[in-house]
Order: C-alpha cells, then structure tokens, then sequence
C-alpha cells in the first residue's frame, strides 16, 4: 500500500478531523494519504434531522465508499453513527476524545440561567431541544441546520462569527439570541473562544458518543498484519473506546437512532483505592437521560461497575458494552411509558 485513501465529508469540521486522523495514520504507518469527499445524505437533504431519517444519516454514503473500495479509512464523528455495527466494516480506532459537553453560544456570553424568558435558543439536534426545554421551559427553542459557522451567524453579536458563516442568508444572521453546538466542533475548528458556557451535564447530558471519532475501516484492514494495522491500534484510546462503548451499547439495547432525545455520558474515573493511573480500580460509570421531545418529562438512570485490573482489552470492552446494556434494561424496567414515545422498544 504506497497511498491510503481516507473518506470524509465536504465541512470544515469533517475535513478537519479527516485531516487530523490521516495525518496522525500517516506518521504511523509510514504510508501517504488523500483525502476523498464523500457527500452523504444529510449533506443534501434539508429540514430537521429528525424527519431526514436521523440514524445513519450522516454515515451511510462513507460506508458504502469503504464496501465500494472508494476510500480504505472513513472518519465519523462517532454520535453520528449508527449504534449497530455492519458486517464487514470495524471500528478500528477511537481516538482521545475532545470535549464532550454541549456549548452555549450567547449574545453578550449570559449562560443559560441568566437568558431572559422568551429569548430564542437555536439548535438541530431533538436531544438539545428536549433538554433545552426542560431546563428553560420559558425560552423558545428554534429548529435551524447547517454547519458550525453558518449557526454561529445566527446569534445577535456573531454574524461574522467565521468565514463558513456566508451560507446564512442575510435574513438568518443576527435572529437568535443563542444557539448551542457541540464543544468539540467548536474546539476542533479553533472557534472555542465564541464559548459563553459548557453546559452542565446535569443540566444537558450529551449524545452518546459526542466528542468522540470513529475511525472505521474494512475488517480486514484492522488485522495486525495488514498495512495500517499496527497504526490504527496505536490510534485507539482506551478511555474513550471504553467509554463510547458502553453509550452506544445502551442506544443499540434501546433501538435508539442519534436522533432519538437521548443523552449518555460514560467517564472513566479512578477509584478511591486506586493509587496510580495504571488502570487498577477503575471505575466505568453511564449516566443517561430520556425526554420527551417537548421537554415536559424526563426518565434519568444510572449504573457503574469497576473494573478488574487483571482483565484483557476484549474483555473490558465487553464488560463496558455490558454496562450500557444494563443501564438500558434499568430504564426499560421503570416502563414511565417515555420510551415507547422516543424508541422502537
């Protein structure tokens, strides 16, 4: 293999990350890459995410790129990935994770206690609104799209908040009094400095997954001896492969899409015992929350588990996957009769 080819979508952020892995695989392996823009669905569809089939869209046009030998390495940002894996392609790597909370970007930077009733909240993502609601049930919560800059152009004071920002219409700049967006976006793209708050995830549990890559390649092109084999393993983080393992094996137990407004969270601390940062005493904990979209009521559970320094990776992966199960069950044993409005249960 002389040259790899890495499919990404066509936005500054996916481009950005796209790069950033590419680059790091590169100096690994030993082995050049190109760049091969790949537009998915959600790239031409419009109208909100959750009417555009929401699961999937964002990934299935750079899956079928790797099953059609268009691209060797597809890059997702990893809450945009479907929960169940697909036969044939493998999620090789999970790099560290970024920040994983939820940003509030305000006229005049007042965080969200501080917004004044009836101020216009904008935001895509039904799990942000739902939230968004049942924290400030006073505000107006805005359904808008487009990538980072063109949201940021709709706060009042931000118009010109970054260069992408010329795809909003004169008309959508200035209109919102604030909108909340992902923190690693932000981050990732250098724009962390229009931060006015990172909301609390007692307040605002992120989308399983948030913060977080996935760097998914054809399952033989994960082997140890295959060409970028090596590279990709040294790429896995163990904290975030852990922790986006049990989120996503709660969303896969509740047949839950990322568009569903479902939070999980899973950090990975040390326990009290633990007196090194060997891995001995860790302690693997998901928090979750399930709203109903018009924010009124929410159904909240959690679990943790410590785990045995003595096991291997495949088995803290599997006791990870374990804990997300769990946790789902835990919900689904409540039955408030939430999940049957937001999940196919």
């Amino acid at each position: 293999m002389r040259t790899f080819r890495v499919g990404t979508r066509g936005s500054r952020l996916a481009m950005t990350q796209s790069t950033t892995v590419a680059e790091t695989l590169s100096a690994a392996a030993g082995i050049e890459h190109e760049l091969v823009t790949i537009r998915t669905e959600g790239d031409v569809l419009t109208g909100p995410l959750a009417q555009m089939g929401g699961t999937g869209v964002f990934a299935s046009a750079l899956r079928q790129g790797l099953f059609d030998r268009r691209c060797d390495v597809a890059v997702h940002s990893l809450k945009d990935l479907p929960a169940k894996d697909l036969e044939g392609l493998t999620i090789a790597a999970v790099p560290a994770r970024e920040q994983v909370r939820d940003a509030l970007c305000s006229a005049g930077d007042l965080p969200l206690a501080e917004l004044p009733a009836g101020a216009k909240i904008g935001t895509g993502s039904p799990r942000r609104a739902a939230q968004l609601r049942l924290a400030r049930p006073d505000v107006d919560v805005v359904d808008i799209r487009g990538n980072v800059g063109t949201r940021l152009a709709r706060v009042r004071g931000r118009e010109d908040a970054a260069e992408t920002s010329t795809q909003a219409p004169d008309s959508a700049r200035g209109d919102l009094d604030a909108v909340v967006l992902a923190g690693a976006g932000l981050t990732r793209l250098g724009l962390a400095d229009h931060i006015s708050e990172l909301l609390d995830p007692r307040v605002m549990l992120p989308a399983p997954g948030q913060g977080a890559l996935a760097v998914e390649v054809r399952s033989e092109d994960a082997a140890a001896d295959a060409p970028l084999g090596p590279a990709l393993a040294a790429a896995d983080d163990r904290r975030a492969r852990l922790e986006t393992t049990a989120e996503r094996a709660l969303l896969a137990r509740l047949n839950a899409g990322c568009s569903a407004p479902i939070g999980g969270l899973g950090r990975l601390l040390q326990s009290a015992e633990s007196e090194t940062d060997s891995g001995a005493g860790s302690v693997l904990r998901l928090d979750t929350v399930v709203c109903s979209p018009d924010g009124v009521s929410a159904q909240r559970a959690e679990q943790q588990i410590e785990l045995d320094p003595k096991l291997g990776s495949d088995e803290e992966i599997a006791a990870a996957a374990a804990l997300g199960r769990r946790t789902a069950e835990q919900l689904l044993a409540e039955d408030t009769g939430l999940l049957a409005h937001v999940v196919d249960t």
